[in-house]
């Protein structure tokens, strides 16, 4: 990475065939009351006016926008170029679709910098649909006060990408995001959680995650074998965090992942997928600790070894549905 500034804060932005809401996005970073900011808009291949409407934006802003343009490669290689870019002391990772509250950065850099054992810091963050009035009800666990990422991030990613504000120092221990098509923020996160990184909290709105009925990566082709795929070794990697970080078999968040892991494992092996299968039961096994020799795992495992993965995996498929129609 580039040379630290201190004090500035970088906004990562990566886009593709988002023109307007691109717009939207960036205005709310200009609205900002903090300075020195800047703004690195990463156009993920586009082919519609996004491109244009990039360049636009910089050559309105040329000291506070910079434009770069990548094949397409999904929205973790293009944080990546933008995280290799970056000069800030302060960064600020934003979805094209979403909005930042105009004193997010200058909350939250006090709030760094009165609390230096922190290394980051989240606020609350709406969740509503666009053309609808926000209401002020915090989203997800991002109105709840919690100390550390770890162990509360291995159920569930429990606040949207604009929510937090990463100090540079955490952000290059972290190193590169991967090239996953799914799945790609929650192991950054937990990547991040795995260094016992402490949060400062702020009690108020500090961003607007938008739902809207254009491509949206979180809802689409979340059982495509490709997306499977990723998504199983995103998971095996988050327990790897979770291990390092010294989160132990026994804890609720470890139980309750270690039922996600199994859950995943059949739904790779009625997809194909059967050393992701495999693996991700294996692990499922670790990471319940004693109750993995329960005598589900021992069945399920005879019963997947004598029918197939693939087939194992369907028949389960189908009994968890029933389960949930039952529910």
């Amino acid at each position: 990475m580039n040379d630290r500034i201190d004090g500035l804060v970088s906004t990562i932005i990566p886009v593709f065939n988002r023109p307007e809401l691109l717009s939207e996005a960036v205005k709310s970073v200009l609205a900002q009351t903090y300075r020195p900011i800047e703004i690195i808009i990463i156009d993920d291949g586009s082919i519609d006016r996004t491109p244009q409407v990039a360049k636009s934006l910089a050559a309105q802003h040329p000291e506070e926008i910079i434009c770069r343009r990548k094949t397409n490669r999904g929205a973790g290689a293009a944080r990546e170029l933008g995280r290799q870019t970056a000069k800030g002391e302060f960064i600020q990772y934003l979805d094209s679709d979403d909005l930042l509250a105009p004193d997010k950065f200058e909350t939250q850099v006090e709030g760094l910098r009165s609390n230096p054992e922190c290394a980051v810091s989240y606020g609350k963050t709406r969740y509503y649909r666009i053309g609808e009035s926000p209401q002020d009800i915090a989203h997800k666990r991002t109105g709840e006060r919690i100390d550390k990422m770890f162990p509360a991030f291995l159920q569930s990613r429990w606040w949207s990408t604009s929510t937090p504000l990463f100090t540079r120092s955490i952000c290059d221990r972290a190193g590169a995001w991967l090239e996953l098509s799914n799945e790609e923020d929650w192991e950054y996160d937990c990547r991040v959680a795995s260094f016992g990184a402490r949060l400062h909290y702020c009690s108020q709105f500090v961003s607007d995650t938008r739902d809207h009925d254009s491509h949206r990566l979180c809802q689409d082709f979340m059982n495509s074998s490709n997306v499977l795929k990723d998504r199983a070794y995103a998971h095996e990697l988050i327990y790897q965090h979770a291990i390092r970080a010294g989160i132990k078999e026994d804890t609720p968040e470890m139980q309750h992942y270690a039922r996600e892991l199994f859950l995943l494992s059949r739904q790779c092996g009625s997809a194909g997928l059967l050393s992701e299968a495999k693996t991700l039961f294996s692990l499922a096994r670790d990471a319940s600790g004693a109750r993995g020799n329960k005598a589900e795992f021992i069945i399920y495992k005879f019963l997947a070894t004598l029918l197939g993965w693939s087939r194992m995996g369907a028949v389960s498929e189908k009994l968890d549905s029933l389960r949930s129609k039952i529910i």
